[in-house]
């Protein structure tokens, strides 16, 4: 099962979910439609997954079923790549004529979107729409900007503990109960086996290393004046990225091999055998299951500080949503609870894998299918997101986090020193964006 890649790219840091989005109101010209027109030709963009084939299958039944329902209605889906959407939807906002009415986008974009005024307020009725009272919390943060909601959560995923049950058998080990004992056992089988990372970790793998953070009462950022400002320099955010940089070095995973390795990169030694454990999402199932490593590993949720306790863990995933200048509104947002349905997304599992973003429909899907059960267990137990900001997407291609914790673990600065350089540049780019 594969994610796609707006989920498997590294995205720099996270937020505590349950933060307000304080972000600034778009500044933007109004570009909406303003027409409701009943009937004509609805245009859907929807990402191009790899191997697409048993997406379209599950999106052909809902817009047949559709179409039949709308006389005079006709749905017109393209499939965009996912590697190309922002310059194709930027396009989309700036010339509304060609713009489709309907469009799947990543949920850190959202925020951004929302800024350039192409995405449709639609609180009202998503708030009267029976079924989104199930939806994730942390799902529907983030689809809502300012306190309104501007699209409907598609799917989520979410990572947890992958552990090697035959090395863990060979050497005695236990599966750790809390981080402490985490970073000891990954120790233990680096030291008991020399040519095996004990857990692999990637100074660009900041999914990783932010349940570290999260766990220690550390936080990314705090809604501050009707906007953002870095916590990553805090005392507790400063305690979880000394215990996620301990990781770095010859007694688990060295730095001079690990400093430079993301989350796909770390999956990749995991699912070849060069790792005792890896953190790892829903979305790598199928990437370790035809790896070397097939048959004896299992998957566990992260832990936190205290035996019991699951490290919180950044919900990730899409959205649909309406666009701000379609002259079909009703229809569209009709279509949009549709392709977001419980039904809908209960097929999507089925053929693509991807995870439900309501409760009920996720523990239907583990009990379907058992790999899912840590991390359905990790969603319950609360997860984050990030910032509702639109300097969101420059901090990401900054890597603004990455490049601290690799400051760090390169000896280049301490933890106070790199985190306290973070959190400026974060605060420069909170402030730019208004």
């Amino acid at each position: 099962m594969k994610l796609s890649a707006r989920m498997a790219a590294p995205i720099a840091a996270l937020v505590v979910a349950g933060l307000t989005a304080t972000g600034c109101a778009p500044e933007s010209s109004d570009n909406s439609g303003g027409a409701d027109e009943k009937s004509g030709t609805l245009r859907v963009w929807l990402f191009q997954e790899v191997g697409n084939s048993p997406k379209e299958k599950v999106v052909d039944g809902v817009v047949d079923a559709f179409e039949k329902a709308h006389k005079d209605t006709k749905i017109d889906v393209q499939y965009i790549p996912v590697e190309t959407r922002a310059e194709k939807i930027k396009a989309a906002f700036n010339d509304p004529k060609s713009a489709p009415d309907l469009i799947e986008f990543g949920n850190t974009d959202t925020a951004g979107y929302v800024k350039d005024g192409g995405l449709a307020d639609i609180t009202k009725e998503f708030t009267d729409w029976n079924e989104a009272k199930d939806t994730d919390p942390t799902a529907k943060q983030s689809v809502t900007v300012d306190g309104k909601i501007y699209g409907a959560p598609y799917f989520v995923g979410v990572r947890a503990l992958y552990y090697r049950t035959d090395v863990f058998k060979e050497l005695g080990l236990e599966v750790p109960k809390t981080q402490e004992e985490l970073i000891t056992t990954a120790k233990a089988i680096r030291q008991a086996k020399p040519e095996l990372y004990g857990l692999a970790v990637g100074g660009a793998f900041t999914y990783g290393a932010m349940p570290f953070v999260w766990s220690n009462g550390g936080e990314i950022a705090q809604g501050k004046g009707g906007s953002y400002a870095s916590t990553i320099d805090s005392a507790a955010a400063q305690k979880g990225i000394k215990a996620y940089t301990s990781l770095f070095g010859d007694d688990n995973c060295p730095a001079a091999k690990c400093a430079g390795m993301g989350g796909n990169d770390t999956i990749t030694a995991f699912a070849s055998g060069k790792a005792g454990m890896a953190i790892g999402g829903d979305f790598n199932h199928a990437a370790v299951e035809a790896g070397k490593v097939k048959g004896d590993y299992a998957v566990v949720p992260l832990p936190g500080l205290k035996s019991g306790e699951i490290a919180p863990a950044f919900a990730g995933g899409n959205n649909i949503g309406v666009l701000n200048s379609t002259t079909h509104r009703t229809l569209a947002v009709d279509l949009m609870k549709e392709l977001a349905s419980k039904k809908t997304q209960g097929e999507l599992f089925d053929a693509m894998g991807f995870l439900p973003t309501y409760s009920d429909v996720r523990q239907e899907a583990a009990k379907r299918e058992p790999y899912v059960a840590p991390f359905v267990k990790t969603l319950g137990a609360g997860t984050k997101f990030v910032p509702a900001s639109p300097a969101w997407s420059q901090i990401d291609a900054s890597l603004v986090l990455p490049t601290m914790f690799q400051e760090i673990v390169s000896g280049r600065k301490d933890v106070a020193a790199a985190s306290k350089d973070a959190a400026k540049k974060m605060n420069a780019a909170f402030s730019s964006a208004g």
